[in-house]
């Protein structure tokens, strides 16, 4: 009897966690930004940032949102894009153009906004960048007050990048995107 308690309790958790897996690989992706908001994207730019940048970082915030992170967890998400790839979605590692390796010592090939290597997932994962985000946001999450973390440790937390301060420098320019993106978007 315990027996079968034991074996129908696993069968509905991991029934529970192919479910929750299935929602996020079939949920609507964001569209960038606020599509039916009052307003665009500012056409000057904000803090230096434009263009597709501010629509990846839209991309980022709003998936961030529909996660439950709060404006605190949105900066912390478009300062490693940031840090990682200027906001651009790239289809190279940065050791390709700069020559270092990773933090690892390996030079394996890390793609799009967040630079995320294969143990990641799959390349067009990697290159969605809402799947990107989600899959930086559901690691950050697992961390244990990543709250209580000065932002640019968290993001290494999640990135596992060799210099905890990297991330740091981008934070006053984060944070000024994601609340003229709240401010575009009438939130």
């Amino acid at each position: 009897m315990r027996r079968v308690a034991v074996v129908t309790a696993s069968v509905t958790l991991v029934a529970a966690a192919l479910l929750a897996v299935l929602g996020l690989l079939t949920a609507p992706r964001p569209q960038a930004p606020c599509p039916d908001g009052p307003g665009a994207l500012p056409a000057a730019g904000v803090a230096g940032w434009r263009g597709d940048q501010l629509v990846n970082a839209a991309i980022i915030v709003r998936t961030a949102q529909e996660l439950g992170f709060d404006r605190d967890g949105q900066i912390i998400g478009v300062m490693a894009a940031m840090g990682e790839s200027s906001l651009h979605n790239i289809d190279h590692g940065d050791w390709e153009t700069s020559g270092v390796t990773n933090p690892d010592g390996s030079r394996t090939s890390s793609v799009g906004l967040f630079q995320q290597q294969s143990w990641w997932g799959s390349v067009q994962e990697r290159m969605d960048p809402a799947t990107a985000a989600t899959m930086f946001f559901t690691r950050l999450g697992r961390i244990p007050q990543w709250q209580s973390l000065p932002p640019s440790h968290a993001v290494n937390r999640v990135q596992i990048n060799s210099d905890r301060e990297h991330y740091a420098r981008f934070h006053d320019d984060a944070a000024e995107v994601v609340d003229a993106l709240a401010a575009t978007c009438g939130e």
